[in-house]
């Protein structure tokens, strides 16, 4: 079982997503054990606030250092109570100077026995709790959001999918889209013809080789079209191994 602990100051927004779907029924079944956090209840202000003015002046407020650490070391000693041998979680923080989270780092995360993810807010936190607790900063492209909340929800889905017993069968992780360097190729279902569009006759043909080998074929169509860079980087990554 992976155990993936989230501190944010918004625990409902992100139960609310992760409670639904095959995620959802993860956590139902034991198998992916996620527990959010809310920030806000080791605050030791009387109005539990979390957030001050930055040093130096600027715009904003900055979530302080010490109710994130508090709240890390609740999780570490939770952690411990269930392993007595687990070390140090890995700790994630979401930022847009972080890491590119793509489907590699994603089976690289479902790895972890313990995952620790840190959601920033308003304009982030404080350089010294990244300098602490912090493993490693991710991204999800170069946008910013409001908070990190949402971009914690789609790599815990992407992560937890990833870990076994979550999908029905091992070959459901097969022929999506990354797993071999390109793009999905169309799939289809009934009815046969819709709107006047036809299912191509090959897919209906029972055929498997030509089935798989039109596949390949609009998978890298598809690919070179809208990501070349795909390509380019599969290229990269043969010439180094040869």
């Amino acid at each position: 079982m992976m155990r993936i602990d989230i501190m944010t100051l918004f625990p409902d927004y992100i139960d609310y997503i992760l409670s639904e779907s095959i995620i959802g029924r993860a956590r139902r079944a034991g198998i992916l054990d996620i527990r959010t956090h809310n920030i806000r209840d080791y605050s030791e202000d009387k109005h539990r606030r979390v957030d001050d003015t930055p040093y130096g002046g600027g715009r904003g407020m900055l979530m302080a250092a010490p109710p994130i650490y508090r709240c890390f070391c609740a999780i570490e000693n939770s952690v411990k109570e269930q392993n007595e041998n687990a070390g140090k979680p890995y700790v994630i923080y979401m930022s847009p100077r972080g890491r590119r989270f793509t489907n590699e780092y994603a089976k690289e995360l479902s790895d972890k026995k313990n995952l620790v993810i840190l959601c920033g807010h308003y304009e982030g936190v404080d350089e010294r709790i990244i300098e602490e607790i912090v493993d490693e900063e991710v991204s999800l492209g170069d946008f910013v959001l409001t908070g990190g909340e949402l971009p914690a929800c789609i790599v815990t889905d992407a992560v937890g999918r990833l870990v076994d017993g979550v999908l029905a069968l091992p070959e459901c992780h097969e022929k999506e889209s990354f797993e071999d360097g390109l793009l999905e190729y169309p799939q289809y279902t009934r009815p046969p013809v819709w709107m006047g569009r036809e299912v191509p006759a090959v897919i209906l043909s029972g055929h498997h080789a030509n089935i798989e080998k039109w596949r390949f074929e609009k998978a890298l169509g598809i690919t070179k079209e809208r990501r070349p860079d795909l390509l380019e980087k599969q290229k990269t990554t043969d010439e180094e191994k040869g």
